[in-house]
């Protein structure tokens, strides 16, 4: 997607952000942002940048209009009561979640007894999210269970996947099956490789499966990151970057070049959307996203 902490971030940050908007919506904080001259508006580049909702502390309407403001065209990671306040600011929904679960990552289509579920949620909000005018949802392989392999994992995960596949592609939707280290952040997850989750695209073999690779938490399992992506890219719907170590900034402070990164995605002719999600350390985090953006921007 650093710490547990970080965790808690992806899967409760939204909650609690949702109550920061709405007990600082109306107080100065918001009047003061907007009564700041809005930066010049940077040209995007080759590649359509979004933002990771819960990097953010700042209510979802002024989080909009800053990040419109940079020249972003998304934000990312979103639950499906605050879609229309993102296209009503005239960007997009890079990512939806089905489901508010705090087990959301750890419970995945690598385990057959969460398959119900699972596509109970998808077969609700995939036809929403198609009214909405989304394009990507996102979905997880699970965490390893006791006296399931790897192999059958595999194939579980191929199972439950292909039967939700028609009709995301029947909706336009790109389900993304996201890649996350299980070194760090995510113990025990099953999804903690390229090669697993090519496997079980390859299995599905559906345009409107991909996977999230998530770049941050595939270099800290396995690295080569340029390599895996050119090699991998007609698997993938979907980037996530963070600074590594640390998921801070993805500038000169941490040990991947970014730009390079984004020029390489951009001349494999990537469509998709590129999704920043990382923690910034500066004083003023704007500063931090606006700086992604430039990065990026190839």
């Amino acid at each position: 997607m650093t710490t547990k902490s970080t965790d808690i971030g992806r899967r409760h940050a939204i909650g609690r952000l949702a109550s920061t908007a709405a007990a600082f919506g109306a107080l100065p904080l918001l009047a003061s942002a907007e009564s700041r001259p809005a930066p010049a508006k940077a040209s995007p580049g080759r590649l359509k940048q979004s933002l990771s909702r819960w990097t953010s502390k700042a209510p979802l309407p002024e989080l909009c209009k800053r990040l419109k403001a940079i020249g972003f065209a998304g934000v990312d990671l979103l639950y499906a009561d605050e879609w229309s306040v993102v296209t009503d600011h005239g960007l997009a929904v890079t990512m939806g979640y089905p489901s508010r679960r705090d087990d959301f990552i750890a419970m995945g289509f690598n385990d057959p007894a969460n398959h119900a579920t699972l596509l109970k949620e998808l077969e609700t909000t995939i036809p929403l999210a198609k009214k909405a005018g989304l394009t990507n949802m996102i979905t997880m392989f699970g965490n390893r269970k006791d006296g399931i392999d790897e192999r059958q994992a595999l194939d579980n995960c191929v199972a439950g996947l292909s039967k939700i596949a028609p009709l995301a592609a029947e909706n336009g939707i790109t389900l993304c099956v996201e890649l996350l280290n299980s070194k760090v952040d995510h113990h025990g997850y099953q999804g903690d490789s390229t090669a697993f989750g090519v496997a079980v695209m390859k299995g599905v073999n559906s345009p409107h499966v991909k996977l999230l690779y998530d770049i941050y938490h595939m270099q800290i399992m396995e690295g080569d990151v340029i390599r895996t992506i050119r090699d991998n890219l007609a698997w993938i719907g979907h980037f996530h970057t963070g600074g590594v170590p640390g998921r801070h900034e993805i500038n000169g402070s941490q040990e991947l070049n970014y730009h390079a990164i984004a020029k390489a995605i951009a001349d494999l002719g990537f469509q998709g959307y590129i999704a920043h999600e990382f923690m910034p350390e500066r004083t003023d985090p704007f500063a931090s996203f606006a700086e992604a953006f430039k990065i990026c921007t190839v």
